[in-house]
């Protein structure tokens, strides 16, 4: 069977203006541990031509691999260093630096 997109996941990130740098930084230099799950298909960081949210896309064999992904080591091991931003934010009294909503997508047509 063809690795086929059938499922897809989108983390829609809002950065504070003064963390779109930092954010970037952190995804240009990720630790790829999403690559090593099984089902994984491939991922596009989208940055907004305006002001406007950041999408991460990710593509999954299945709903199931994408949710054994959100409950791995390697998730907790590819978002550390942005969990530890937003955890030193929160002991400062200060706005999170970011916020993300994620939707889910089942592949219609291509």
């Amino acid at each position: 069977m063809s690795q086929e997109k059938n499922f897809v996941a989108i983390n829609y990130i809002t950065c504070e203006a003064n963390y779109r740098e930092r954010f970037e930084q952190l995804f240009g230099s990720r630790a790829h541990a999403i690559d090593r799950l099984p089902g994984f298909i491939n991922m596009e960081v989208l940055r907004p031509n305006q002001d406007g949210d950041y999408l991460i896309v990710s593509h999954w064999e299945s709903e199931e691999a994408f949710k054994a992904w959100t409950t791995s080591p390697e998730f907790l091991e590819g978002h550390k260093r942005g969990f530890e931003d937003l955890r030193q934010a929160r002991e400062r009294g200060e706005k999170p630096p970011m916020a993300s909503s994620f939707k889910t997508y089942s592949v219609l047509t291509r």
